[in-house]
């Protein structure tokens, strides 16, 4: 196999990362909006929790985007 090949490979591998991380934000928000709709005056309690989550979550997306990127052009 050649060299550029297995680049293209890796990059797209390490790029899956993207994908878990809509999942996983489609899945956080998801169910922070059902539990913010069932109790309205929890919602401000319920707040905190999803943008931590969410802060977490979009970190690990962009590492695999950086390693990705690191991949191709390195």
């Amino acid at each position: 196999m050649e060299l550029e090949a297995a680049k293209m490979i890796g990059a797209g591998i390490a790029a899956l990362a993207l994908g878990g991380a809509g999942v996983g934000l489609g899945n956080l928000f998801g169910s922070y909006m059902q539990g913010a709709f069932r109790n309205p005056e929890a919602q401000s309690k319920l707040k905190v929790n999803p943008m931590l989550a969410f802060a977490l979550i979009e970190a690990t997306g962009l590492f695999g985007f950086v390693v990705a990127m690191m991949i191709l052009f390195f």
